[in-house]
């Protein structure tokens, strides 16, 4: 088939290198044609040769078509040069692949420059003029630089000798050696290849007349030496826009798969990437990038560094910035049937192994252990924690080319999919709706580069506030709209929803890279499905808290001060490990200047950061205390206008709080008697001064707090677009910062005629432009309605500001607000975990009915009586509510909100321990707390510590004592040592790895008396494996037990270990719950901890594959369990040889009185040897050998040796291979035998 023909040799684009024989022959070689006869000869029955074409196009393993094995260098590599689009050109025509095509459509043979060797165009062909062999790669290119390195070769005249080259497909890391054989003419049977090819093979039925040349895969020849491929010029590799996958035409599956490694051969000229990984070859360099696109990216480097820089007003990332760490998170599967139960459930680590598992920002991307590059990341967090601070971080170091991985930055948020018109595409969402995305000049080439190499492109998914918004995006679209999306992402005929869903889905982009932020309530299971990488937002630790307040204050001073005044305060100090929070507090401490007035609950700080900021606008309520000093010593200064009146409150706010402040608790509490009786004169003075500017204020609150809970019912930060809401109320959100303003649509790109004017613009896609202390009008607001949304800007003041409406509106009556409290449904009714932002409400409010009425006052326009009757009847229903609950029927998280609500109650306004009612409510806490506590399962955060001690000291006084269950709560060793320390703690379980910290950490700090009770009330009966590190845990503590000493360092045992631990001492049942995948791993771990659990009474190892060999081992173990009882050997692939091994050691348990071998590969001979050493296992009670492999000769050993055995009371041992009749023999002559 044209073996004199010679021509350039052009590459695929997914091939990298090519190798050839030292010998070679110049083959012409035109695959379409070849398989084109060969489709013609081979019977269809045997060869689908659509399906061949399909699998070679999937591969991408062979030459393209219209490769002309011409000029091929010796020893060296050809760099690649066509498009995929050009292989699937005469598909995209119509034609198809199983016709033969006319000759006269075979691509023209180009000649060499070079005079040596000339081949003859075969007769048929059209002459053509010869033109000079081009370069692989035309950029650059020099004329004078003389021919290609690939020489031209000479046409040798003798018969054609076997040949092979190699071919590098990108998504392999190995080269896969192909060798062309010849078919003599006589060949009537099918190829016969020895040792047969390991990928195709073609049975030829009949062979043709003339030699045909067929494509198979070879055995590796020799190495040779490979050298990295070179352009004609200086060693380029070809541009990304060559090495991609067309948009849409891969499944996530098959996208994956053509991943290219993480390595890959470089030029001699080039350096490695600064990245620490390296997803991807290093092509493309910046040099292969069109012009207009490399302008493009630093314009959107230079848009994104200016628009990201402030983390809020007055707060840059530069100066401001904590460098804070996430944590990796594991999912395990839930469920009995793990094989087919989909849905999976976080694993909550202890603090130690949360520790190890820390990674920074610049290690979000890198794939673990040598792994690929993580491609699809989930970074989990709740309200505050620093989900989008985390993110501006990360796009600000991409603009400072700390993420070289990366090409592109796309940041899509959430909020946009209030957008709902049908008029986008794709190349507008990323150009124009992203908001990390400027003015585009040439959005044509900017999208085709972002087709070209989606594995370069980082999109960023922000402002969704729950897993379920992405598990709506993440169902089945249908097919019409899925096979649109792929044909044309381009027209603009899409919904924002409808892109975020396609590209969530891998139906847009498969290869580039996703990051999704959200909280981690609610399930998640097509999303935890499809993720590589779960993240969570660690906090702030102590040394974070102290970096953080002194990038926030300036002056050494003040600095000093705060960071005293916030140790002396526990609860404030502890709220401070959530960075907006954190952010809250240092607004207070800020203004205070005493640590008397600092707030001491959650609700407290939220009041006084509301209130800080309506002063701060100038149109707030001046407090009662300082309108009473103002009206008593300066009456001369009210005015009948209103500016006047802020102007006196300003003036007389640092007198009145210093007098404040320095006056004692007695005289405060006279104070607030005095006030009382002066609210209604003050209120009067204040009006006939002005007040008209109070009243409206507080009708603004007023609104604010209605708009606070419909968002708060809807689960939504943003504010309803369909409601008609008031300029005045804007206006006054934005000017107080309880409101951020969010462009929805960007300005559109600019095409090349408007590039000169659209500099002169502001760029495109700016987000969340905080507005404080500006004078927006009515008609601003009207006018840019249309583009931007308002949404709350605090998660945590949009809840307080609910929590104001349910407290003080008219419109809810008491039956309503009896319906929004906790715990509904009563008990464990109510499975769905409450949303966040409901539950900052309630606690609010809970908090907001027991605080200072006075402080109230400038929340309301209610008399005095209606406001104070309102309250009373709303907090008689908290009481009653709360004091009718059951908490023994409460699940862990619902008593944790119980301790939340209770202490809001209790501490957020200090009158000296008068109000009777909060005292009812902690001492009906206490008193009836379970004595069993457990918050098994519950993630608990420094805050959750601190309320559950002050319930736990509260029932100490009560004289209540408690067992408390820490294990899987994630709590911090801090945290843990304060509740281990509580004198009323009868014992505790925790995370092993944890409780072994705090003990070397209470030795190094010489607290003897707190480390005997932390190690004598430590427990782990009964233990539950269900993950590695549990039992890598256990052995820890084994080691400890048997050694005495905490630490391998220490040279001599501990006088409080001198007995051992008391929990291992303890334990008497071990639950080995790994399962056959992760149970393998630590088997040898188990083995060597096990003669160490001398009272060990119930071991299950159920479902674990420990096989014979494994088998041998445990039975070398059990002799050091002379107290075991029960033994659970289910499952376990266990066949003769280990049964032997283990009758010998069973005989010698003495109190072993149930064994399970159910389900194992137990035959005759296996059955034998039990039946042997049965009367002498004298406390056995149980035997199940059920569903093994003995047949009826085993089965009746058994039945005679159970003869023997008086004290056995049941065997079970029926399975397919007994035959019925003589098992029922059996039954009737022993009924202790049982079918099931």
């Amino acid at each position: 088939m044209h073996e004199n023909n010679r021509s350039d040799l052009v590459l695929s684009e997914n091939v990298k290198m090519l190798e050839v024989d030292p010998n070679p022959i110049t083959v012409a070689l035109d695959l379409d044609l070849l398989l084109d006869d060969l489709a013609d000869e081979i019977n269809e029955k045997l060869l689908d040769v659509d399906s061949l074409f399909e699998y070679l196009e999937l591969n991408d393993s062979l030459p393209h078509p219209s490769w002309p094995f011409d000029d091929l260098p010796t020893a060296a590599e050809v760099p690649i040069t066509n498009s995929i689009e050009q292989i699937q050109k005469p598909k995209a025509k119509g034609q198809s692949r199983r016709r033969k095509r006319p000759r006269d459509s075979q691509p023209q043979l180009c000649s060499d420059e070079s005079p040596k060797a000339k081949s003859p165009k075969p007769s048929g062909q059209p002459k053509t003029k010869e033109s000079p062999a081009k370069p692989a790669v035309e950029s650059g290119s020099d004329p004078a630089s003389g021919p290609s390195p690939a020489e031209t070769l000479p046409i040798p005249v003798t018969t054609t000798p076997p040949r092979f080259f190699r071919v590098y497909p990108s998504q392999t890391g190995s080269a896969i050696p192909i060798q062309i054989i010849t078919i003599s003419d006589s060949a009537g049977n099918p190829v016969q290849l020895s040792p047969p090819p390991p990928l195709i093979r073609f049975p030829i039925p009949g062979s043709a007349t003339t030699p045909t040349y067929i494509l198979v895969p070879t055995v590796s020849p020799p190495s040779k030496c490979q050298l990295p491929p070179l352009s004609p010029v200086d060693g380029t590799v070809a541009p990304v826009h060559m090495s991609s996958s067309p948009l849409g035409s891969l499944s996530e599956t098959a996208s994956k798969a053509m991943s290219p490694p993480c390595t890959s051969p470089v030029s001699p000229g080039n350096e490695m990437s600064p990245c620490k990984e390296s997803p991807l070859p290093q092509s493309p360099k910046v040099l292969d990038i069109p012009q207009t696109v490399k302008d493009y990216i630093q314009e959107a480097k230079a848009h994104m560094s200016q628009t990201y820089q402030d983390m809020e007003t007055g707060l840059s990332l530069s100066s401001h910035y904590v460098d804070v760490q996430v944590s990796q998170r594991e999912v395990i599967r839930s469920g009995k049937n793990t094989n087919k139960c989909l849905d999976k459930e976080l694993v909550i680590k202890g603090d130690t192994d949360r520790q190890k598992t820390m990674l920074a920002l610049n290690q979000i991307f890198d794939g673990s252990n040598g792994e690929k590059p993580r491609r699809y990341i989930l970074l989990l967090g709740n309200a505050g924690m620093g989900k989008t601070t985390l993110i501006k971080k990360l796009c600000i170091d991409w603009s400072r080319d700390c993420i070289p991985q990366f090409d592109f930055v796309f940041l899509l948020d959430g909020k946009k999919l209030s957008v709902t018109e049908p008029v986008y595409s794709l190349q507008t969402l990323l150009l124009n709706l992203s908001s990390s995305a400027p003015s585009c000049v040439d959005p044509e080439a900017v999208y085709a580069q972002v087709l070209a190499a989606p594995k370069r492109v980082l999109i960023i998914f922000d402002g969704f506030d729950e897993l379920r918004n992405y598990e709506t995006l993440l169902q089945a679209q249908e097919k019409d709209l899925t096979a649109s999306l792929q044909k044309d992402s381009k027209a603009k005929t899409f919904t924002v929803r409808q892109l975020y869903s396609a590209i969530l889905q891998r139906v847009l982009l498969p290869g580039c890279t996703l990051l999704l932020s959200t909280r981690p309530r609610g399930t998640a299971s097509q999303l935890l499905r499809r993720t590589d990488s779960l993240l969570e937002m660690c906090g702030f630790t102590p040394a974070n808290v102290e970096t953080y307040l002194s990038q926030y204050f300036s002056d050494p001073s003040v600095r000093e001060s705060a960071l005293e005044s916030l140790k002396s305060m526990s609860y404030l100090n502890l709220l401070c490990w959530n960075p907006g929070l954190c952010r809250l507090v240092c607004l207070i401490l800020e203004q205070s200047q005493s640590v008397d007035v600092l707030p001491r609950t959650l609700t407290g700080l939220c009041h006084q950061v509301l209130c800080l900021k309506m002063v701060k606008d100038g149109r707030s309520t001046p407090t009662h205390t300082e309108a009473q000093a103002q009206s008593v010593e300066d009456t001369e200064t009210q005015t009948s206008n209103t500016s006047q009146v802020k102007k006196c409150s300003k003036n007389n706010q640092a007198k009145s709080r210093t007098q404040t402040r320095t006056s004692s608790r007695p005289q405060r509490a006279k104070k607030a008697h005095e006030q009382e009786a002066q609210v209604d004169k003050v209120d009067q003075d204040l009006k006939s001064s002005g007040g008209e500017a109070v009243t409206e204020d507080r009708e603004l609150l007023s609104q604010l707090s209605t708009l606070a809970w419909e968002g708060v019912k809807a689960n939504s930060s943003i504010l309803p677009t369909g409601r008609d809401i008031s300029a005045k109320v804007k206006a006054f959100g934005l000017r107080t910062g309880l409101f951020l303003s969010h462009h929805l649509r960007a300005s559109p790109c600019l095409s090349s005629g408007a590039k000169e004017e659209g500099e002169n613009e502001t760029e495109a896609g700016e987000t969340e432009q905080k507005t404080e202390h500006s004078e927006r009008t009515a008609n601003d607001i009207t006018d840019h309605q249309n583009d931007q949304i308002l949404l709350w800007a605090n998660p945590f003041l949009q809840s307080y500001i609910a929590a104001v409406h349910l407290v003080l509106s008219r419109t809810v009556t008491d039956r309503s607000f009896l319906q929004t409290l906790p715990f509904q449904s009563g008990g464990k009714g109510r499975r769905r975990p409450q949303r966040e932002e409901l539950e900052l409400t309630q606690r609010f409010a809970v908090g907001l009915l027991f605080h200072n009425r006075t402080e109230l006052q400038r929340f309301h326009t209610h008399t005095e009586t209606a406001f104070r009757d309102m309250v009373a009847n709303k907090q008689g229903l908290v009481t009653k509510h709360l004091e009718g609950l059951s908490y023994a029927d409460l699940s862990p998280s619902q008593i944790l909100e119980a301790c939340h609500y209770v202490y809001e109650a209790s501490f957020t306004y200090n009158d000296g321990g008068r109000d009777a009612g909060r005292t009812r409510l902690v001492t009906h806490l206490a008193a009836n707390l379970p004595e069993f506590l457990t918050f098994h399962g519950v993630q608990l955060s420094p805050p959750d510590v601190f309320t559950v001690q002050k319930a736990l000291e509260q029932g100490g006084t009560e004289g209540r004592r408690f067992c408390l269950d820490l294990e899987d709560s994630g709590i911090q060793i801090c945290g843990l040592r304060a509740l281990v320390g509580l004198n009323n703690i009868n014992t505790y379980r925790s995370c092993i790895a944890d409780t072994i910290t705090l003990w070397q950490l209470l030795e190094q700090s010489d607290e003897e008396s707190l480390l005997q009770r932390a190690v004598s009330k430590f427990t782990i009966h009964p233990l539950k494996a269900k993950q590695v590190c549990h039992i890598e845990h256990l052995e820890k503590l084994v080691n400890i037990h048997i050694h005495k000493r905490l630490s391998d360092s220490s040279s001599e045992s501990h006088s409080i270990l001198s007995e051992g631990v008391p929990a291992v001492k303890e334990l008497h049942k071990l639950e080995f719950e790994l399962g056959p995948d992760n149970g393998p791993l630590v088997l040898p771990k188990l083995w060597d901890l096990l003669p160490g659990l001398h009272n060990l009474q119930h071991l299950d190892l159920e479902n674990s594959k420990i096989g014979d060999k494994g088998a041998e081992k445990l039975a070398s173990a059990l002799v050091s369990l002379p107290s075991l009882e029960i033994l659970n050997l289910s499952q376990n692939c266990i066949g003769d040889e280990g049964v032997k091994k283990l009758a010998d050691t069973l005989k010698d348990l003495p109190n072993l009185h149930c064994l399970s071998l159910y389900s194992n590969m137990i035959s005759d001979e296996g059955a034998e040897s039990l039946a042997a050493v049965l009367p002498h296992m004298a406390s056995l009670t149980d035997l199940d050998v059920k569903f093994n492999k003995l047949t009826d000769v085993g089965a009746q050993s058994l039945g005679a040796s159970l003869r023997n055995c008086t004290k056995i009371k049941t065997l079970r041992m029926w399975n397919q291979c007994i035959p019925f009749g003589v098992l029922e023999r059996l039954i009737q002559q022993d009924s202790r035998i049982l079918l099931h």
